[in-house]
């Protein structure tokens, strides 16, 4: 069944590093929530049946979001959809938002799972990446979470951070599995346009993170989760056994899924849709009725290109029958263009099956894009 995703766009402050879109002037906030409203109805026959396997609130900052405005959000939701006690519903929140009373709210709402943006248990690398949170409230927040009931928690990491080693990424990486914590996602930290980081950078202000540390990281990050029992799933991401991200899983297995508010992706149908990336046009638009999207039907090829990105990133891996029922002629391509990867050790086969290998992930998008139909 598909999923819906809902994009809180504000923020208390901008991290230097994100690229989301995001407004920290929270003054639209009102109207945007009774927008995300208007657009769930608008959207309610969007997907196929009513019923959800997943609700996922990111952003953005959707801790922000107040008991009114998220009961209202609920309400929506619950007036065009079904779901059920097993259905994964995730708020990411910040560390500073984290209370008893937020955290009461959320499981009162339906939460159920929450994305934690800790990125770092270091001052230093916190400061340099203008996080609204210290080390204590990161400490503290997960601490809170799980008195309070919200044990199935995922928590952001980022590595690559000028300055950080491997000792700091081994600390960052025991503060979370001493604590228990199910679900761990790993981002290398890049450099995007139109970042207060791109402007440091190119000021030199700060420094540019470094590709080698990155990998170095990268692979110490695989062996000591693995070492602790996660599955590597996805490249970014690791879980312990039956803990995997229901709702982003779905993404990369190429299911429906809803996508609600400004700057929103849908999927449906072998066609992709996203809202425009501006509050007030998206509030306007809303009021009027008229959904503010444009859309892209995949081709065959598009299609196969997004499964071979997709199917590599993850464990699943690519399955050379799903290729052959798109097209037998993508299925010829890609099978002679993967033999000098699987010849490098870059890339397994088990039953017609292929997966990237430790290292091969170090150069998953290279490989992806060498075997994509051009």
């Amino acid at each position: 069944m598909p999923g819906v995703y809902i994009h809180i766009p504000f923020c208390k402050q901008a991290c230097s590093y994100c690229n989301f879109h995001f407004s920290t002037n929270l003054s639209l906030k009102k109207k945007l929530v009774e927008s995300i409203c208007k657009e769930i109805s608008l959207q309610s026959n969007f997907l196929p049946g009513n019923g959800l396997t997943s609700v996922y609130f990111g952003g953005g900052t959707p801790s922000l979001l107040d008991e009114t405005e998220l009961h209202t959000i609920f309400e929506s939701l619950h007036k065009y959809f079904n779901w059920n006690e097993d259905t994964e519903i995730t708020l990411e929140a910040n560390p500073d938002d984290i209370t008893d009373i937020s955290c009461k709210l959320w499981k009162k709402s339906g939460i159920n799972r929450l994305s934690i943006g800790i990125q770092t248990f270091s001052a230093e690398e916190l400061k340099f990446m203008n996080r609204a949170h210290d080390v204590y409230q990161a400490e503290q927040s997960i601490e809170i979470a799980q008195y309070n009931g919200l044990i199935n928690l995922t928590c952001d990491l980022i590595y690559g951070v000028p300055g950080s080693t491997l000792n700091s990424l081994e600390y960052n990486i025991k503060q979370l599995t001493d604590r228990g914590i199910p679900h761990i996602s790993a981002y290398a930290l890049t450099v995007e346009n139109k970042t207060l980081l791109a402007h440091q950078i190119k000021k030199g202000m700060v420094l540019s993170p470094d590709d080698q540390l990155a990998e170095q990281q990268y692979l110490f990050l695989m062996q000591s989760l693995g070492n602790a029992g996660f599955e590597h799933y996805e490249i970014s991401n690791f879980a312990i056994p039956g803990k995997m991200a229901v709702h982003n899983t779905n993404y990369w297995k190429g299911e429906s899924y809803l996508g609600v508010g400004p700057s929103a992706h849908s999927y449906h149908q072998n066609t992709r849709y996203w809202n425009v990336a501006n509050n007030a046009l998206y509030i306007k638009s809303i009021e009027n009725g008229i959904i503010p999207s444009e859309k892209e039907s995949l081709s065959k090829a598009d299609r196969y290109n997004e499964y071979i990105m997709t199917g590599l990133r993850t464990s699943f891996g690519v399955d050379v029958e799903k290729i052959a029922a798109l097209d037998e002629e993508f299925k010829h391509y890609f099978l002679n263009l993967i033999e000098g990867y699987t010849a490098s050790g870059y890339v397994s086969e088990k039953n017609n099956i292929f997966r990237l290998s430790r290292e091969g992930k170090l150069f998953a998008d290279k490989i992806a894009s060498d075997l994509f139909w051009v």
